[in-house]
């Protein structure tokens, strides 16, 4: 078995929105309205600043993404990419599909000249923090909040 990485490409777009689905039900029980989701898989192709895709294969299939959007920081004149919209397809969990995506995003940060990687992880995803934490990720002092409108 072969995990590789690539960017995504726009012939990408509906595997990730269902992917996003799955991520969103799984993780929050959230449903998400899935024409929003194709609009805003695909808003990241049209605007290339607001981040991009890695999409992960598993024998030169598909089995997985995540997405990269970038955060300024005034602090360290830089940097932080935010890793987000993880998802792994369920028969190809516990293979090393996450580690090659997070292996390819610092490889891609490094010589960007990022100035670190960030994620946010749901309180109670204790799997997942324990992934993030061994692959030397350390869990910030920071909490986060947030305000929504309506749309």
């Amino acid at each position: 078995m072969t995990i590789t990485t690539r960017l995504a490409a726009r012939d990408d777009v509906s595997s990730i929105a269902q992917w996003n689905l799955a991520m969103a039900w799984e993780t929050e029980h959230k449903a998400l309205d899935p024409a929003v989701l194709q609009r805003g898989v695909t808003a990241v192709f049209d605007e290339p600043r607001r981040g991009f895709y890695l999409v992960a294969e598993r024998d030169g299939e598909p089995v997985g993404c995540l997405l990269v959007t970038y955060e300024w920081s005034d602090w360290r004149a830089g940097d932080f990419w935010w890793i987000q919209s993880v998802y792994v397809v369920e028969s190809a969990r516990r293979e090393g599909v996450f580690r090659r995506l997070y292996e390819a995003v610092q490889q891609r940060a490094v010589e960007a000249g990022a100035v670190g990687i960030r994620l946010y992880v749901e309180t109670e995803n204790e799997r997942a923090q324990r992934t993030y934490a061994g692959l030397g990720m350390e869990r910030c002092h920071y909490f986060m909040y947030e305000t929504e409108f309506a749309r």
